[in-house]
């Protein structure tokens, strides 16, 4: 696969360095996916670095990757923070993720980071007193997908996360003077959910059910919002501080369904 090619080049340029993969890109691209197909191939484990996905519970909403799709590949600081409510900040972000990659190179195996918290990222690999750059050989891959296609895309996984109950696991966790700028509250599904829960009982059926619709048009347009800014980030990131990444375009497998998108990102990968 193409990313497979440019991990054997980075380890090949550089020994002296501990090696760590970075896979980026906006929400919905399919870092996941990519970063456990590379974990298997290269014997590697996976770092977390979607902020709000450090917290448990809310998995639907959070999407966080599930045991079957994880395939038995180890991953770190997913759902390991317990209070819901607690602040995790870029700098605890990084020392626990550089305490995760000496982990994971310690038993002889490549560190991949991936999750769509770029400002946690850039703390991590810019601020001078992480050394980052000094310690560790790093390799960026960005998984790239054509803005109309990902919109599309996020429309869709919206109606698939509906589908699988998210309006049942954030109504479990709901309660009327949540704040929605803390923890894993601030996760887009959240906010926009509260004025139907907090009605929903006290209105009509007709209106109830407009107000779930709205509620869902919204979560989508925060989502696509959400894309934007994630790209804008990996632009300057690129342009301005000159990160060197590797990019996959992978929009033609979020054009395909079913087994021809299974088809099209093997081919992809593997061109």
């Amino acid at each position: 696969m193409a990313a497979t090619d440019s991990i054997n080049g980075s380890i090949r340029n550089q020994k002296a360095k501990r090696k760590v993969v970075f896979v980026m890109g906006a929400t919905a691209t399919g870092k996941s996916k990519l970063s456990i197909d590379l974990a298997r191939h290269f014997n590697g484990e996976i770092i977390n670095s979607d902020k709000i996905q450090f917290y448990k519970g809310l998995d639907i909403i959070t999407n966080k990757v599930t045991e079957a799709e994880a395939c038995g590949v180890p991953h770190y600081m997913l759902g390991f923070i317990n209070d819901p409510k607690v602040d995790f900040t870029a700098d605890d972000f990084c020392c626990h993720a550089i305490a995760s990659i000496d982990a994971i190179s310690d038993k002889g195996k490549l560190p991949i980071v991936a999750g769509g918290s770029n400002s946690y990222l850039e703390r991590l690999i810019e601020d001078p007193k992480f050394s980052f750059r000094v310690n560790f050989d790093c390799l960026f891959i960005w998984l790239d997908v054509a803005v109309s296609t990902l919109y599309k895309r996020v429309g869709t996984r919206v109606d698939e996360m509906v589908g699988a109950g998210l309006v049942e696991e954030v109504r479990g966790m709901f309660f009327p003077d949540t704040d929605y700028t803390r923890g894993i509250w601030r996760a887009i599904g959240a906010p926009e959910l509260h004025r139907y829960f907090m009605l929903e009982k006290v209105i009509g059926v007709d209106e109830s059910t407009k107000m779930l619709e709205d509620a869902i048009e919204e979560i989508k347009g925060n989502t696509r919002k959400l894309v934007d800014s994630q790209l804008e980030k990996i632009r300057r990131l690129r342009v301005e501080l000159g990160w060197n990444m590797h990019r996959i375009d992978a929009t033609s497998v979020h054009q395909k369904r079913g087994k021809e998108a299974e088809e099209e990102w093997k081919t992809k990968m593997s061109s």
